[in-house]
């Protein structure tokens, strides 16, 4: 068992696919002899060659369009998207073709495409570098849409979605890329599109996904020394979303608060809490809550901190919640 960081797990998850499927190819901004800007890639280029792992130009609707060519002709292509504000330029790529291909031919056609973005903010970055536009992804229907939280997940994860056969839009909360965990590459790993209980609790459910999930745990071991018992779930997989498994926490602990750096209005927290309230309107005790970035562009990095939910403001909803 090796102790690796999420950067250091996603590449030997896309070695491991590198070396098992020999139509895996790795294309993206500098991410060739350079390794990526987060490292992630470092070294497949030297072990897999020019034609498997190759720079692009600096023009990600490019990027997508190759990658959609590739997918017909039988490649499974790994996008690599710099940063997550750097994505627009290939939103009509994704959103009118790669999430369309497979419907558009009447199942003739597989897109198994994953298109890999560092997301979110925290690591004190200018404009267009530490946004969070997963729910534009997960409103399109075509796509599949999933964010790893840790090494564990971002090994296995990124194996699970280059070898499915749909697109999927994989997003990495580069914040938490340098933290380590110890990965057992020999476990089952859960289903891509499961949520996960990865803290257990009574009072209330704090649901979360990519960077805010650790900030959950924290806001948890906190509410312990109160004698709060506050249950984490890593959702995943923003679409398809796995509710089975949030009613279930939800049935458990009757309260619940969704936590997500994107903005609140039309986030995924807002279809969750519909989808929640619509299902367990009468088993709940308290109406579901919402800790999110707020709906203005991503601040400069001086003040990211008032930006992003945190400790104290997960910790006030609870405290709300709970005086219901």
């Amino acid at each position: 068992m090796a102790q690796l960081t999420m950067a250091k797990a996603l590449n030997e998850g896309l070695r491991k696919t590198m070396e098992d499927d020999p139509k895996v190819v790795l294309m993206g901004e500098d991410i060739g002899k350079l390794g990526g800007v987060f490292r992630v890639t470092d070294g497949l280029q030297k072990d897999f060659g020019e034609d498997r792992v190759f720079d692009t130009p600096l023009a990600e609707s490019g990027i997508i369009g190759t990658a959609i060519g590739l997918a017909i002709r039988g490649y499974r292509p790994v996008c690599e998207i710099q940063f997550d504000g750097f994505v627009f330029p290939a939103y009509d790529q994704i959103v009118s073709q790669l999430a369309k291909m497979h419907a558009r031919s009447k199942g003739l056609l597989k897109m198994p495409v994953v298109v890999r973005i560092p997301f979110g903010g925290g690591i004190g970055a200018v404009e267009h570098h530490s946004e969070s536009p997963e729910a534009y992804f997960a409103h399109t229907a075509g796509l599949k849409v999933v964010a790893c939280s840790n090494p564990v997940d971002a090994y296995f994860m990124i194996q699970q979605a280059v070898q499915s056969d749909d697109p999927i839009i994989f997003f990495e909360p580069k914040r938490r890329y340098w933290e380590k965990a110890e990965v057992d590459t020999s476990m089952t790993p859960d289903p891509l599109w499961s949520a996960r209980v990865v803290r257990p609790g009574t009072d209330a459910t704090l649901l979360a996904y990519g960077p805010m999930v650790k900030t959950c745990l924290d806001a948890a071991t906190a509410a312990e020394e109160d004698g709060r018992s506050l249950e984490v779930l890593d959702l995943r997989s923003m679409s398809p979303l796995d509710y089975p498994t949030v009613f279930e926490s939800v049935r458990r602990t009757k309260r619940l608060i969704v936590v997500h750096e994107a903005p609140s209005f039309v986030g995924l927290g807002t279809e969750v809490a519909a989808r929640v309230s619509e299902e367990l309107y009468y088993e709940m005790e308290a109406p579901v809550l919402r800790v999110t970035g707020f709906d203005t562009p991503y601040p400069p990095s001086r003040i990211e901190e008032e930006y992003l939910p945190d400790l104290d403001r997960v910790l006030h909803a609870v405290d709300r919640s709970l005086g219901y």
